[in-house]
């Protein structure tokens, strides 16, 4: 891990998570003395006495908020020092952060295998855009069971990609063994962490090659902001901000990064919430009679429990999904019924957030049976969880469900 500097001469490599988020890439602003770094909204910067000796696609100087800006330089090195990571990019959103990464790093030729439960974008990207347009071969693998990858992997299989927990149905992948052959073989692992946030789980201490987070959700925390970032050794991560934030243009606002830095002080108290919550309110929805499933890594019941368990240091997140034995009719009855819990997409927001994802969806064919009936994606928030507790109770009975 990198040994920058902080506030007072300090060095973080050996302070606590807590610490780091509050003071890592903050310090005193020249300028006015403040003790909370500003906003800067420029997007030029004052060249030196002879420009010419500058590299116009270089980051390394603020010369033009597309080749980077300060509040982004400062949230880069919050989030590598959270992720135990050598650098980090910050980008516009979290889909930028992936495709950056997939642009920067596959050529046509190139194989990439990748779990079959991802984020939507991540199945578009990989299974239809870099497939058809840039001749990438991809393969899809249930990568919870190791003999899947295995028998997928090639001779010029250049990348795997896996998401822990994964979105929605909230499976889960040994990061550690996935790297450890993946390795062997000469091949980077990108692990999408979102869902677990790197108070939870980082997936660059268990041996992958990148963590990826959107930034939009546990991170910054609020629900009003969007970024993505890549976190990962400096050698990869030059090259991705060359190729993608610089000549694509991904680059985040400076207003967007401050927000996010902002959100992101209180991470882990409100990790601790969305944990305990969430744990809370899948024990009570396991205990229904018309629930079908409940899919939550932090319970016994979850196949894959134990693996959770040795890689999920501090907890199990805010996002579980579940089953109603009912029609597609009463699942949305039900959530339109909710009075505290506000059917949204998105999730890791302070308000809980719920998504009905219906039988006829695109991916069904890539999810576990119990899913295939339609199921519903609940991102428990910060409220009181008997409040949450009590909002679903209320509304199964005005659905008749109860």
């Amino acid at each position: 891990m990198n040994d920058k500097i902080i506030n007072n001469g300090l060095k973080f490599n050996h302070m606590d998570f807590q610490t780091r988020v509050i003071h890592v890439g903050n310090n005193i602003d020249k300028g006015t003395n403040a003790i909370k770094r500003p906003i800067t909204m420029a997007n030029s910067y004052k060249l030196p006495y002879d420009p010419s000796v500058l590299n116009w696609s270089g980051a390394d100087e603020n010369i033009y908020t597309r080749n980077g800006g300060s509040n982004q330089k400062y949230l880069e090195e919050r989030i590598a020092s959270l992720e135990n990571a050598e650098d980090c990019i910050v980008l516009s959103s979290g889909v930028a952060a992936l495709s950056g990464l997939f642009f920067s790093l596959l050529e046509s030729g190139d194989h990439v295998i990748f779990s079959n439960v991802t984020y939507i974008a991540v199945y578009r990207l990989l299974n239809e855009l870099f497939n058809k347009k840039f001749k990438v071969e991809t393969s899809i693998v249930d990568t919870t069971n190791i003999e899947n990858v295995k028998s997928e992997i090639k001779d010029n299989t250049k990348l795997i990609h896996i998401e822990t927990p994964g979105n929605p149905t909230l499976s889960i992948v040994d990061i550690s063994k996935i790297s450890e052959i993946a390795h062997e073989k000469n091949i980077l692992v990108s692990v999408d962490n979102t869902l677990a946030s790197p108070y939870n789980q980082r997936p660059i201490e268990l041996g992958a090659d990148f963590s990826i987070e959107s930034l939009t959700k546990y991170i910054n925390g609020h629900g009003d902001s969007m970024g993505g970032s890549i976190s990962g050794k400096s050698k990869h991560l030059d090259t991705i901000r060359k190729d993608s934030q610089i000549n694509l243009g991904g680059t985040i606002s400076p207003f967007n990064a401050w927000l996010i830095m902002r959100g992101s002080v209180t991470l882990p108290l409100r990790m601790e919430q969305h944990n305990k919550n969430a744990l809370k309110v899948a024990k009570f929805l396991e205990s229904l009679e018309i629930v079908t499933f409940v899919s939550y890594p932090g319970i016994e019941s979850h196949k894959n429990h134990e693996i959770a368990n040795k890689q999920m240091k501090n907890g199990f997140g805010g996002v579980l999904s579940f089953g109603l034995n009912t029609n597609h009719d009463k699942h949305n009855e039900f959530v339109s019924n909710l009075k505290i819990i506000t059917s949204a997409v998105s999730l890791g927001h302070d308000e809980s957030l719920i998504v009905f994802i219906g039988e006829d969806d695109e991916r069904q064919y890539l999810y576990p049976k119990e899913f295939k009936n339609g199921f519903l994606r609940f991102s428990v928030g910060l409220e009181d969880s008997n409040d949450l507790i009590n909002d679903i109770k209320q509304a199964l009975n005005k659905t008749g469900l109860l």
